[in-house]
């Protein structure tokens, strides 16, 4: 049977299952497993608080980006939008800032997979583990967005499944009904110097940390425009992100703060799900973590691949990057667009070792601040897009809430934690890194729309 191909050479080969699934665990990554720890040590029970902050930043982020891809799904996303709402500069600059996101995501994921794999199997080099991590998955995408959406679907299902039986475990041992646990009640939400017991300052801190692990929600929209249904697809998806977040991480998170004193040593050091089942009684709990770890990076360096190549496809498209990367092979697969993403990966690995340390640290930095930066151009897309829509008395089907008050309330929010990292030591050289970076890509955008401008003159001449 033969695959169909949208109007922009793609192949619709994403099935409703891995979109579902995709949407629904594609927020999942190592940073809730292990990252929570150093949150939680920082900010006490009271995490919660940043926790629910950043969600609540997320769903309504992706209730605006919603809103411009339903009535116009796009493999570009919020980079078309962008373009189209703010200017070819944001579309461009925002475009290639996300493809660097997720080009580094690859190194630092295949690293993480490795180090687990090289613990087990100490004989094989780390290097090697994360080169055939890293070109197994490149394969696999290459072939056919169904393979990516396979995989999807099974490392996703994993993590869902194992979230899910931390929380029965969790709410068993709350009420005392697992035999073996050292741990029950939620007294530790209170007794160890209290619910805020390093102030609102620490929360706000934890609030940085916690909203980059929440970065991924969007490749939904991406990935949906690959499906046979990309509206319905994508308000499903934006539907249940509110008890995703909830589930996933308020839920989990508040089960360690309860069961485990927030200073507790292990949170930091081992990760806060290992400290809570090691103190369940739980056997094996640091395999067990492992294991879900090694599927949550595999799973964030498979998204990273099949993000960074489909963003390099549609700059592409646009003719905002050289122009094989919009070439498709007969499954529809952006196969130059894939090789490019992972070479550049290859690239910052090479640099990694060859380079001195603070250049590869410089480069991280780059991209600390993107996902808040994409937050800010959906949000200003958002505005500008309704506004045109309303003149044109174009019918809106799916709509962000309290328009536009909460959409300035976003954006107003958006820029004071910017301002915050700019005048935090801690978060500085992120800023200043990202900025550094987007005013070259900017630079770059402006060469190429000048480029442009005199090519479309000399065709007018010679016509």
């Amino acid at each position: 049977m033969s695959s169909t191909h949208s109007s922009n050479g793609l192949e619709q080969g994403l099935k409703p299952r891995h979109v579902t699934m995709l949407s629904i665990a594609g927020v999942i990554g190592a940073g809730l497993f292990v990252g929570s720890g150093h949150a939680i040590a920082a900010a006490g029970p009271a995490v919660l608080l940043a926790y629910a902050a950043a969600g609540t930043l997320v769903v309504l982020v992706m209730r605006m980006l919603a809103e411009m891809a339903i009535a116009s799904p796009d493999t570009g996303s919020f980079s078309t939008y962008a373009d189209q709402a703010i200017g070819h500069w944001a579309g461009f600059t925002i475009g290639w800032l996300y493809w660097w996101f997720w080009v580094l995501v690859i190194p630092l994921e295949a690293n993480a997979a490795a180090t687990i794999l090289h613990a087990w199997f100490p004989d094989v080099a780390i290097w090697a583990f994360t080169l055939v991590i890293t070109l197994l998955l490149t394969v696999t995408n290459l072939f056919s967005v169904k393979n990516y959406g396979e995989f999807e679907f099974w490392f996703a299902l994993i993590k869902v499944v194992a979230i899910i039986g931390f929380i029965i475990l969790g709410v068993l041992a709350i009420f005392g009904f697992l035999p073996n646990s050292q741990v029950s009640g939620v007294s530790h939400l209170f007794d160890t110097q209290g619910f805020l017991p390093n102030g609102m300052g620490a929360v706000l801190a934890a609030m940085l940390t916690t909203m980059f692990s929440f970065m991924g929600t969007e490749i939904v929209t991406i990935a949906a425009a690959e499906s046979k249904d990309p509206g319905k697809q994508i308000s499903k998806a934006t539907n249940s992100v509110i008890w995703r977040i909830g589930l996933f991480y308020l839920v989990s998170i508040f089960i360690v703060v309860a069961l485990v004193p927030w200073n507790d040593s292990g949170l930091a050091q081992v990760g806060s799900y290992q400290t809570v089942l090691d103190r369940m009684g739980i056997p094996n709990a640091k395999l067990i973590v492992d294991l879900v770890v090694l599927v949550a990076v595999t799973s964030c360096l498979n998204s990273a691949l099949y993000t960074a190549s489909r963003m390099l496809f549609s700059l592409g498209n646009r003719g905002d990057a050289p122009a094989v990367a919009k070439i498709t092979n007969n499954s529809g697969t952006p196969y130059w667009a894939v090789i490019l993403s992972t070479a550049a990966a290859f690239l910052a690995v090479f640099a990694n070792y060859v380079a001195p340390a603070a250049v590869f640290e410089f480069l991280l930095a780059s991209s600390g601040a993107i996902a808040l930066l994409v937050y800010l151009v959906i949000a200003v897309s958002q505005l500008r897009m309704r506004q045109k829509r309303m003149a044109v008395g174009e019918k809106i089907d799916y709509k962000m809430w309290l328009f536009p008050g909460l959409t300035y309330a976003v954006i107003v929010f958006i820029v004071g934690v910017l301002a915050i990292m700019l005048v935090q030591e801690a978060h500085r050289v992120e800023i200043l890194a990202t900025g550094l970076l987007s005013v070259l890509v900017v630079a770059a955008g402006l060469i190429v729309a000048r480029r442009r401008k005199i090519e479309r003159r000399r065709a007018v001449v010679l016509t």
